[in-house]
């Protein structure tokens, strides 16, 4: 990203960076990246591809746009877009780690990333360590000899839990490890954890980075060359890249990322107030809110807390059921970030994979829901909560 594009405020970043108008070999000066197609790119001369392109999967004009449009979003230096979330989290442990590597891990991952480090990589020898990563302490107490990565979410799927991202960045430059930092939750617009110490941002850029529910996708985000060129090689090699369709998708989606972001905010700090004095609401997990135990935390290290409420009604998993099934607004789907609102029950959903007794371990009982908050109008959300919680 250059100098220029750093200094430009955040929405213009997402507006402009990656689609300036070519008026040069024989650009159209489009306004909106073209979606280019084509899977071959044709050359002159044997020895000199057409500006750099080849074959699609390894370099195309439209990815491409959207990669520059990745970075300066994480004010980094370099983007990859990838086929998914998982397909960017593979590519990083394929390229980083080699078998008998040792991973120090968050416990309160997302229910795919867990499968990934439990069921597939751990064919490749590779060992995990799962800690509380909300206490720093625990993260250090982990790290072994053969450690090369340290994997964070924060805030965490679905507990919402905070890790103090400078304070594991430092450990991990003390024992020159690289440090990931899963930002789907809260995007670049609320938190930027490479300017924190991190040394690779990932997203599923399926959730706010998309923003529609229309386009999956992955994304990965660095300031460190030798990083950016080690995944870069294994994301070609591997083949995990986001077509242009949906490179094209993305970058329409993050044109309204900031706006949408904030409205997502709004709306969630609201329906989090209303759930917290609602008597068949036994807890509330939301940052915004003073009740979470690292509410201070969140002030330091995020602007916002985002879209994602989870909260624990009292009674049984039929009880949690009824009330689910008794929304209008709130699709009953797994998935977050888009624009509609969404409402799970994770025991049963997105971490089903999980045995229930490493679930409840963690905190995620039967009546734990999760909402992500969309951006209607919110005293119709709140609406349609309270007359299924009353039924």
């Amino acid at each position: 990203m250059s100098v220029e594009n750093r200094n430009l405020g955040f929405a213009t970043k997402a507006i402009h960076v990656g689609e300036e108008p070519d008026f040069n070999n024989g650009g159209a000066g489009d306004v909106v990246s073209p979606i280019h197609l084509s899977t071959t790119f044709a050359r002159k001369k044997v020895d000199e591809p057409t500006l750099g392109y080849d074959y699609t999967r390894s370099l195309n004009p439209t990815r491409k746009a959207l990669e520059e449009k990745l970075a300066a979003l994480e004010n980094a230096r370099y983007g990859l877009a990838f086929s998914s979330g998982l397909a960017a989290e593979s590519t990083i442990l394929l390229s980083l780690l080699k078998p008998g590597d040792h991973i120090v891990a968050f416990d309160d991952l997302y229910g795919g990333t867990k499968r990934l480090f439990n069921h597939v990589f751990s064919e490749f020898d590779f060992k995990i360590t799962y800690v509380d990563a909300s206490d720093a302490s625990l993260v250090a107490q982990a790290i072994q000899p053969n450690t090369r990565l340290v994997w964070i979410e924060t805030p965490s799927n679905p507990l919402l839990k905070l890790c103090d991202i400078k304070a594991v960045a430092h450990i991990t430059r003390k024992h020159n490890i690289t440090l990931v930092v899963d930002n789907t939750f809260l995007s670049p617009y609320f938190q930027k954890p490479l300017e924190l110490g991190a040394d690779i941002v990932v997203h599923s850029s399926t959730k706010y980075i998309g923003g529609h529910s229309d386009v999956l996708g992955g994304s990965v985000m660095t300031s460190d060359t030798s990083l950016y060129e080690k995944i870069k090689y294994r994301q070609n090699a591997v083949g995990a890249v986001l077509p242009p369709f949906d490179s094209y998708l993305t970058m329409r989606g993050i044109k309204t990322l900031q706006i949408r972001m904030e409205r997502h905010y709004q709306n969630a700090l609201e329906i989090a107030g209303f759930l917290e004095k609602h008597p068949q609401v036994k807890k509330v997990i939301y940052p915004g809110l003073k009740s979470h135990p690292q509410y201070e935390l969140a002030q330091q290290q995020t602007t916002g807390s985002g879209g994602v409420i989870t909260f624990e009604i009292k009674g049984s998993i039929d009880d949690a059921k009824a009330f689910l099934e008794h929304l209008n607004l709130f699709a009953l789907a797994e998935s977050l970030g888009g624009v509609e609102s969404l409402i799970e029950l994770p025991a049963a959903m997105t971490h089903a994979s999980i045995p229930k007794e490493a679930r409840e371990k963690n905190g995620i009982t039967d009546t734990l829901i999760r909402i992500s908050v969309g951006i209607e109008d919110s005293k119709d959300l709140i609406a349609d909560l309270a007359q299924a919680l009353e039924k």
